[in-house]
């Protein structure tokens, strides 16, 4: 007989994500550098250029450092903080299992703020705590109603809550006194706000400056910004309490000298973010008034992703994936008839258009 998990375990779904699924592809005779990905929503243009040199030349035969010094002083002279008020992880997701891991378990709920990203909701149930969830409308383009959201966690009490801003998949995105209301209401409560995506945003506002309230944590994705995804790189910023926390359930040298080469290499690129931003922008702009122009829905959206009607999200990206163009059905996030498209340099946007318009004639793809 084996043994058993925890009961938590042994009923946990795996959370789906974007990306290239590698035997879906092999059944499909493609391989992944032959496929243009739509469904990552990371930055399209390579990551900046004096990074490959940092990575060749990190030292790998020995330990490194457990505190990514030099990363976390060079974030926090960025960001306007204490290096002691940021920890960095082996990408976002490694910081959100420590936040779960330090602050819930048994007996405690936790508000999620959905549709979002499902590894919230993952990390909160290997900890042992339950989830409250609280859903946007679809007529209000899956808006969070932060006056329902506060009534909840005032009534409730929520050990804490979790908010994505701007969020995935929708794009919406919202204000400071949106935040700093909610964030008010969760005198009891750790408020989780992941801006994994505002390096991308129009109008972004600087959350540095609620740390200081003593229990928010921003956590951010160098992962998404510089391009970075097979490296994983990810930091949080909040109290030096909360960072000392983390810190107690962090294990030794969870970053890796390569990552932390490569972040430190590409925060010295000042505008690198800037031009990439730029680029986005046009990218989305063309990819979101064609769509529109051949008649899909397409919903607002505040940053480098958007999504939109297809009336069957599986097939549609079924049908684009056969041409090599793999787009993110939003089933998994509870929108069956939703796909999610990041932008992409204008070439692959173009082909993308031309693609969806050719199986529209044909009558392969609708709504």
């Amino acid at each position: 007989m084996s043994l058993k998990p925890r009961g938590e375990i042994a009923g946990l779904k795996a959370c789906h994500h974007g990306g290239p699924v590698y035997a879906e592809l092999e059944k499909l005779g493609l391989k992944a550098d032959e496929i243009i990905d739509f469904s990552v929503s990371s930055n399209p243009f390579s990551y900046p250029p004096a990074v490959a040199e940092a990575v060749c030349g990190a030292v790998i035969n020995r330990y490194p450092d457990s505190e990514s010094t030099e990363l976390k002083e060079a974030l926090a002279a960025r960001l306007g903080v204490s290096p002691a008020n940021i920890i960095v992880g082996s990408g976002s997701m490694e910081i959100i299992r420590l936040i779960t891991l330090a602050y819930f378990g048994g007996g405690d709920a936790v508000l999620i703020l959905k549709p979002t990203f499902g590894e919230y909701e993952l990390a909160v149930q290997i900890a042992g705590a339950s989830v409250m969830e609280l859903w946007g409308k679809e007529e209000s383009n899956f808006a969070f109603d932060i006056d329902e959201a506060i009534s909840l966690i005032k009534e409730k009490k929520p050990r804490g809550v979790f908010i994505c801003n701007p969020n995935n998949p929708s794009g919406q995105y919202l204000t400071r006194q949106q935040v700093e209301a909610e964030l008010e209401a969760c005198a009891d409560s750790l408020l989780v706000l992941d801006e994994a995506y505002i390096a991308f945003t129009e109008n972004s506002w600087p959350s540095t400056g609620l740390i200081s309230k003593g229990n928010v944590v921003s956590v951010r994705s160098m992962t998404k910004d510089y391009a970075l995804a097979g490296l994983r790189l990810g930091y949080a910023v909040a109290s030096e309490d909360i960072i000392g926390n983390l810190k107690r359930v962090c294990p030794p040298w969870n970053v890796n000298a390569a990552a932390q080469a490569a972040g430190l290499a590409a925060i010295k690129d000042g505008d690198y973010l800037k031009r990439c931003e730029a680029k986005i922008r046009q990218s989305k702009q063309y990819l979101t008034g064609e769509l529109l122009n051949i008649g899909f829905k397409v919903l607002p959206s505040r940053t480098n992703f958007f999504l939109v009607n297809v009336g069957d999200g599986q097939r549609f990206r079924a049908a684009l994936l056969k041409y090599g163009l793999m787009l993110r059905d939003c089933a998994s996030f509870g929108l069956p008839a939703y796909v999610r498209i990041a932008a992409l340099t204008m070439p692959q946007c173009e082909k993308l258009i031309a693609t969806i318009k050719l199986l529209k004639e044909k009558g392969e793809v609708g709504v």
